[in-house]
């Protein structure tokens, strides 16, 4: 799928919105066909899991989306080099996933109370979404790209969709390969949260790998769709949050169930499949019906005093 996606998307171009309805359509028929293969092939209890990691990884990968649309308005990268990025997003995300639901798999089938952290983790992670939501993330910041400027000198012009170029001898990255560094780092960051979530669902390596698997493969095609429409959807970063805190209690629950006592009830998985379908529904619902309140550019106060300082040419950059 990721040959064919690259294939498909070779030359520089701007992705239109049909373009990117299209292909976003076609990934999520694909994926649910793929569901329903499991459902025959493996039953209910696997096409449920399937489909509920599959929902839970898509939904949180809108965040990413906003990450994504932070660090390529910080940088100010042209339109049509995006997908390109992407697809290095995407590539990088799939072997990082790979690498961290391996070990995640081997460690809670070895150290059962393992899970009673990885609880923790999305507890914290739902209280920092929610705690950071008026906050401003400064993509200049970022650990890739600081590790990144300490290997190669960076220039400050693009150079089309090259990543590297020479110039007396001396070989320099363009900033097309710091928003590579700080997408990855983005991923590695994500895969934090998005592991211990899906492995609430499932241990089995296949339900969870391959969920994950399609719900990053649409991810280029749905930032395109939803680009310039994030900001509309201001609620549902509270409900990504609530859908995080929800997987963690689950854990808390699985968690008991094994280290402690049977008695301990586990939460099925149709129930936490209502529940992200559920609170994503209302988010998008009541986001669109109640848009957010429009502030003013200078906060509301002293709308007659100029400005002290100019406001760097890099930032400007939409809210997290």
């Amino acid at each position: 799928m990721l040959a064919v996606d690259l294939l498909a998307h070779r030359g520089a171009h701007v992705i239109k919105f049909k373009e990117a309805a299209a292909w976003s359509i076609l990934w999520v028929v694909i994926a649910l066909v793929f569901g329903g293969i499991i459902f025959w092939a493996y039953g209910v209890e696997a096409g449920t899991a399937y489909t509920t990691a599959w929902l839970l990884e898509k939904s949180l990968s809108v965040d990413n989306l906003f990450v994504f649309a932070l660090i390529f308005a910080y940088f100010k990268v042209p339109r049509e080099y995006q997908h390109r990025v992407l697809f290095f997003g995407v590539f990088g995300a799939l072997v990082f996933r790979g690498i961290f639901l391996g070990v995640g798999v081997a460690v809670v089938e070895r150290f059962t109370f393992v899970l009673f952290i990885f609880g923790a983790i999305l507890l914290w992670s739902a209280w920092k979404m929610l705690k950071d939501d008026d906050e401003e993330m400064d993509p200049s910041t970022n650990i890739g790209v600081r590790m990144l400027k300490r290997i190669i000198p960076l220039k400050d012009e693009y150079h089309g969709q090259k990543f590297f170029i020479k110039e007396a001898g001396k070989r320099y990255g363009t900033p097309l390969l710091a928003v590579v560094a700080a997408i990855e780092a983005a991923d590695l960051i994500f895969a934090v949260d998005s592991v211990p979530a899906v492995l609430a669902v499932s241990d089995e390596p296949f339900i969870v790998y391959s969920s994950n698997a399609f719900a990053i493969l649409g991810l280029r095609a749905l930032f395109f769709l939803l680009s310039g429409l994030l900001e509309r959807f201001h609620l549902l970063s509270k409900a990504l949050a609530f859908i995080l805190a929800f997987i963690g209690v689950k854990l808390f629950f699985q968690a008991g169930h094994e280290v402690i006592s049977p008695s301990i009830p586990h939460i099925p998985t149709w129930i936490s499949l209502s529940v992200i379908v559920v609170s994503l529904t209302l988010a998008i619902v009541l986001s669109l019906r109640r848009p957010a309140p429009v502030e003013p550019a200078d906060g509301g106060d002293h709308q007659d005093e100029p400005q002290d300082e100019p406001q760097d040419e890099h930032r400007g950059s939409p809210k997290h």
